[in-house]
């Protein structure tokens, strides 16, 4: 993952950090040096940053678990100084397991900041709330308190929080399902709207939490409106017949060739009329930093790789694209390459179905 470094594994999903991660701790280090000149408040300060994270990867975990339940796979998670991101291979289909899925996480929190309070009563050390601020004040009790904003900020209802799946699951109990997500993109995009305003006359960061919160709700409406519009589409409508391949003893300078010759980016790779891997963009542009063009593109086409047929139907074939690593799909018919599907041809076929759709309306 670019910009991220993997820092373990854990039930079988990787974890990651981005870089920019880092800023977030230089900061919170550069700022208690200069308010408190101390080393202890250096460490004291960094190390309830990183007790704050491990509670989000619990979040995370929380959401990932619950998912594996469901028959849905986690990708990686991924923490950024805004918090973390559990990519799902995709949202479960039935409305009642994403409501369970979308609540794992809060629920986390929420336990978490219950055993902290637990502590706190038998320790009997509990300080005045009015107290705290995020730099003084009780570790335990300042880590409790941020656990039940998590939880609280997460059940905005608003996507991309955890507040607007949850809104979304329990419309789509009654809803269709596209209709279910507009309304609750809709309900984010207002609420975006009045963060907005109360932060321009109060405080700036809930600005960027608006507009955070906006295109998160514009995206995902625009997300489920696209497989909506695949559903009931055969692969074979859509899929790419004019193509070029690669065999597994060409060099990388032919594939070179090809990317200049036109517009294709990835390319299967077949050998005796069988596919066996696929040359992606990322792994051909690495692979030229790295040993040149001279390099065979069995040496760095992908083996793992996953196929469609010309009958499986479109939407059902894109999810399986968002979820592979590359972006190129070979549709074999008994064995043998018949076409592709790339994530380039399913936009342009969905703009032309727009287009045509509104045509029918109009006329």
């Amino acid at each position: 993952m670019k910009w991220s470094w993997k820092i373990g594994k854990f039930a079988g999903i990787d974890v990651f950090v981005h870089t920019t991660f880092l800023l977030l701790i230089g900061w919170i280090a550069l700022s208690h040096w200069i308010e408190e000149n101390s080393v202890a408040a250096v460490i004291s300060g960094v190390g309830f940053i990183l007790a704050l994270f491990a509670s989000v990867v619990l979040h995370e975990y929380g959401h990932a678990l619950t998912a594996r339940r469901f028959g849905v796979k986690t990708r990686d998670i991924t923490l950024y100084p805004i918090g973390g991101v559990a990519r799902l291979e995709r949202i479960p289909d039935v409305p009642i397991q994403e409501l369970w899925v979308a609540l794992a996480g809060p629920a986390v929190n929420l336990v978490i900041a219950a055993l902290l309070f637990v502590f706190l009563v038998l320790t009997s050390a509990f300080e005045p709330l009015n107290s705290l601020t995020m730099t003084r004040g009780s570790f335990i009790e300042r880590l409790m308190v941020t656990n039940l904003v998590l939880v609280a900020f997460n059940l905005i209802p608003a996507f991309p929080m955890d507040g607007g799946r949850v809104l979304r699951s329990l419309l789509a109990l009654r809803l269709e399902y596209t209709n279910a997500t507009q309304i609750a993109a809709n309900v984010g995009q207002f609420l975006a709207f009045v963060f907005g305003f109360i932060g321009l006359f109060t405080n700036t960061f809930l600005v960027f939490i608006a507009f955070f919160v906006w295109i998160g709700a514009q995206s995902e409406a625009q997300m489920v409106r696209m497989k909506s519009a695949l559903n009931g589409v055969p692969v074979s409508r859509a899929m790419l017949t004019d193509f070029s391949v690669l065999n597994a003893d060409d060099t990388l300078a032919t594939a070179i060739d090809l990317v200049l010759a036109g517009s294709q980016k990835e390319f299967p790779v077949v050998t005796e009329g069988k596919v066996v891997g696929i040359l992606t963009q990322t792994d051909m542009m690495n692979a030229l930093r790295t040993t040149g063009e001279s390099t065979p593109v069995r040496n760095v086409m992908l083996k793992d790789f996953t196929t469609t047929d010309p009958y499986e139907m479109l939407d059902s074939a894109f999810t399986r694209l968002q979820a592979c690593e590359c972006k190129t799909l070979p549709v074999l018919r008994n064995g043998v390459l018949e076409g592709l599907v790339t994530m380039d041809n399913v936009g342009e076929f969905i703009r032309i179905q727009t287009m045509l759709d509104s045509q029918v309306v109009a006329a």
